[in-house]
Order: C-alpha cells, then sequence, then structure tokens
C-alpha cells in the first residue's frame, strides 16, 4: 500500500470520529507489516481524560487481533471539511513507540493523498524511551 493510499483510508476513518466538544475529528489508518490494515477515529468523551485518539484506537484494534509489527501509519484531522497537518499527539507517540522500531516506522501526515509530509517515529519522538530499555 503505498503513502498516498494509506492517507486516503485515514481521511474516509476521520468520517466515523466522534468529536462533539471540539468539533476536530481525526483520522487515522495503520499498516501492519503483514499488510494489515487498522483504521481508527478520535473518540471524545464529556470527561476529557476519557478521550481516545484516532492513532491509539488504530493501534489498539490492531492488537487486539494479534499484530504487533507496523510498518507505517497515515492521520488526517481537522475541523468541518478543512483539513491541516494533524501530527500525533506525545501520549499518542509514545503508544507507537512500544510497538515500532522508531528510526523505520513511517507516521505520514496530511490533507490530500498527493499532500502530505512523512516523518521517521524517531524524528517526532527522539531520545525515546521504549520496550528494548526494560530489563528482562
Amino acid at each position: 500500500m503505498s503513502e498516498g493510499e494509506l492517507m486516503e483510508a485515514a481521511i474516509a476513518a476521520r468520517k466515523m470520529s466522534y468529536a462533539p466538544y471540539s468539533s476536530y475529528q481525526v483520522g487515522a489508518a495503520l499498516l501492519a507489516e503483514d499488510g494489515s490494515l487498522y483504521t481508527g477515529c478520535n473518540v471524545e468523551n464529556a470527561s476529557y481524560g476519557a478521550t481516545c485518539c484516532a492513532e491509539r484506537t488504530a493501534v489498539f484494534k490492531a492488537v487486539s487481533e494479534g499484530r504487533r509489527a507496523f510498518r507505517m501509519i497515515a492521520i488526517a484531522g481537522g475541523s468541518g471539511e478543512k483539513l491541516n497537518l494533524a501530527h500525533p499527539c506525545g501520549i499518542c507517540r509514545q503508544v507507537l513507540r512500544e510497538f515500532c522500531d522508531p528510526a523505520r516506522f513511517t507516521v505520514i501526515v496530511g490533507t490530500s493523498a498527493d499532500s502530505r509530509k512523512s516523518y521517521t517515529l524517531e524524528e517526532l519522538l527522539p531520545e525515546s524511551f521504549g520496550p528494548d530499555f526494560m530489563p528482562e
């Protein structure tokens, strides 16, 4: 799957967003190493701490189905029909770090299949802490 196709999947996932408080809708499309695709959207809650971002929704769906290795994620966000570059928050970056090689995992943000930016997770979360630091 190309980066553009993954971005289109994120834009489509955004339509499922539940964002009655912020009106900021986010969709994410996560590509597993085996080629499986998992999408997610942000789900807000009146108790704001219970809100879940689109990226974590996609990761949790994938993990709940047995996937543990991922290649890339695309993220699309904005209010109404206007999209902007929706970079993952710090918590989402850390959750991605749990399952992804920061030097190899690609994070794509964009407003269309043709208008996007790509980063490695390492660029977005330098000097990160991950499972490789935990004692065996």
